[in-house]
C-alpha cells in the first residue's frame, strides 16, 4: 500500500478544508458597502446601517483569526475605519493597516492578556450611540482577553484564572462546560463587552470553534447573552471533584454568586443587547464539506458524518477505526475507495506526563489499535485528525496521521504506541516517525477535521 499518497490524499484534503475558512475574504464578503449604507450579506433581512449616522468606526477583535478578520473588514471598509485593537495568538499576526494587532497567550493566559483586555475594554468604554462597534471573534479569544472579575467583594488575580484554566483543560471537562465557568470568572466575557459598549451599534462577527456554533460559547460570548448561570458554573466544579483544586477566590465568587450576592453575567433582553447584531459567518460544516468536495476530486466516495463529533478522543478513535475496518472489509459503510470525514472537537483526559494535543492522542490511539486487526484489512486505512488552526495543543503540530506504514516504523524503532499513549506522550511518538501534520499558524480556527481514507 502505497501510504505516502494516501498521507498526501488526506493533507491535501484537510487543507482544502483550511482553505475555506480564510476569515480575510469571508469577513470582506460578508460587509456590503453600497454608498453610506452597510448590510450584512447573509445577516437578517433588511438589517442595513447608514453609515452618515456614525462619528466613527471602530474594530475591536481577539482570536487566532484576528489578524485575517481584521484585514477582511478594513478591504471593506477601507477609511472609514478609525482605528481599534485585535489581540491574537503569539505567532499569528499579521499587520493591518488602520487596526492595531496584538499578541497575547493562549491557552493558559498571562499579563499580556490582561493588558488586552483593559486595552479593549477602554476602547469600549469611551464608545457612545454614534460609534459603530465591529468585534470580530473567533477561537482562542477566551484566553487571550482575559479581565479578571472585579466587584462585590471580589477581585480575582491572573493566577487564580490560570489556575482555574489549567484544571479544566486537564480535567476532561467539554468547551461548553469550560466557557460556562470562564464567562463568570471575567469582567470582559459572557456580554460584558457588550455592556461596556452600549450605546454604541454592535455589529460582531464569528468564526465558530465550538460545536453547535452558540454565540454564547465562542470566546466566551463577549456580545452575547450568557445562558449559564452561577449555579451552572459552581456545578461544573463539583462535577469534575475541583472545588478543592481551584483557588479559593474563584470558588468564593462562584459560591457567592449561586447565592444570589453577585449579579450574574447579562441575559437574553437585557437593555445591553438593543443594538447588538451577533452573526456566526465560518463553521466546521463549512470546512468540511470543502474538504469533502476536495476528496471527490481525489476520486473517493465521501461520507460526511457531521460537524458535532465530541468526547474523549482516545474512545472518538476507536469509532473511526470501527467505521475504516467494515469499509474495508465489506464496503460497509460505502464502497472503496473510500473517504469518510467528520469535525467536531475532542477533549482528552491527562494521565501521564508527555507532550500532545487532542487530535495526536487521537490518532495515537487509532494506532495503537490498529496492530489488533487483520493486516490485510488495516493496512487499507489512513487516518488524519488535525487542528484547522494549526495548533494541537501546546505543540507546534497542527495533529498527525495514522496508518499501518507508521505502525511498522514504530516498531522497528523500538516505539511502543499503548506506552506513549498511557503518558499522554503522542507529540514525542508521532515526530520520532514522521508521522506530524505540520502547517504552522492558519489564522483561522473552526475546531478539528477527522479524515479517514480506506483505499
Amino acid at each position: 500500500m502505497d501510504y505516502a499518497r494516501m498521507r498526501d490524499d488526506a493533507r491535501s484534503i484537510f487543507m482544502a478544508g483550511v482553505a475555506s475558512v480564510d476569515p480575510r475574504p469571508m469577513v470582506r464578503a460578508e460587509l456590503v458597502v453600497e454608498g453610506d449604507r452597510l448590510r450584512l450579506a447573509s445577516g437578517p433581512r433588511g438589517r442595513s446601517w447608514d453609515l452618515t449616522r456614525f462619528d466613527r468606526i471602530l474594530v475591536l477583535g481577539f482570536g487566532k483569526a484576528g489578524s485575517r478578520m481584521a484585514r477582511g473588514a478594513v478591504d471593506a471598509l477601507g477609511q472609514r475605519v478609525c482605528g481599534g485593537l485585535v489581540a491574537v495568538k503569539a505567532g499569528h499576526a499579521e499587520a493591518c493597516e488602520r487596526v492595531e494587532i496584538v499578541e497575547s497567550a493562549h491557552p493558559v493566559p498571562d499579563a499580556s492578556s490582561v493588558a488586552a483586555a483593559k486595552r479593549i475594554m477602554a476602547l469600549a468604554r469611551e464608545a457612545d450611540e454614534r460609534t459603530l462597534a465591529l468585534v470580530l471573534v473567533s477561537g482562542g479569544g477566551s484566553s487571550l482577553l482575559c479581565a479578571p472579575y472585579e466587584g462585590h467583594g471580589h477581585r480575582l488575580s491572573l493566577d487564580d484564572k490560570a489556575a482555574v484554566t489549567r484544571e479544566l483543560l486537564a480535567c476532561g471537562a467539554g468547551i461548553k462546560e469550560i466557557n460556562a465557568v470562564r464567562r463568570h470568572l471575567s469582567a470582559v466575557k459572557g456580554g460584558r463587552l457588550a455592556e461596556a459598549l452600549a450605546p454604541a451599534t454592535v455589529v460582531t462577527l464569528a468564526l465558530s470553534d465550538v460545536i453547535g456554533d452558540e454565540m454564547s460559547s465562542i470566546a466566551s460570548g463577549p456580545t452575547a447573552p450568557d445562558p449559564t448561570s452561577w449555579k451552572d458554573a459552581l456545578a461544573v466544579l463539583w462535577r469534575y471533584n475541583l472545588a478543592k483544586k481551584v483557588p479559593k477566590a474563584a470558588l468564593t465568587l462562584l459560591e457567592d454568586g449561586a447565592m444570589g450576592l453577585v449579579p450574574d453575567t447579562p441575559k437574553p433582553g437585557d437593555p445591553a443587547f438593543k443594538r447588538v447584531t451577533n452573526l456566526v459567518i465560518g463553521s466546521n460544516r463549512r470546512a468540511a464539506l470543502a474538504a469533502r468536495a476536495r476528496a471527490r476530486e481525489l476520486g473517493y466516495r465521501t461520507l460526511y458524518l457531521g460537524s458535532r463529533m465530541n468526547g474523549e478522543a482516545r474512545e472518538l478513535a476507536l469509532a473511526y477505526l470501527a467505521m475504516g475496518m467494515d469499509a474495508a472489509a465489506n464496503g460497509s459503510p460505502l464502497r472503496r475507495p473510500a473517504c469518510i470525514l467528520a469535525g467536531g472537537e475532542s477533549t482528552v483526559t491527562l494521565r501521564g506526563r508527555g507532550k500532545g494535543g487532542r487530535n495526536q492522542e487521537m490518532a495515537l490511539s487509532f494506532l495503537s489499535r490498529l496492530a489488533d486487526e487483520a493486516p490485510d484489512l488495516a493496512g487499507r486505512l489512513c487516518f488524519l485528525s488535525a487542528g484547522t488552526d494549526g495548533n494541537d495543543g501546546p505543540t507546534d503540530a497542527a495533529g498527525a496521521f495514522a496508518d499501518l506504514g507508521l505502525l511498522a516504523q514504530a516498531e522497528e524503532s523500538g516505539l511502543n504506541a499503548r506506552a506513549y499513549l498511557a503518558e499522554n506522550d503522542s507529540y514525542r511518538f508521532f515526530d520520532a516517525l514522521s508521522g506530524l501534520l505540520k502547517t504552522g499558524p492558519t489564522n483561522t480556527n473552526v475546531c478539528d477535521l477527522q479524515i479517514l481514507l480506506v483505499r
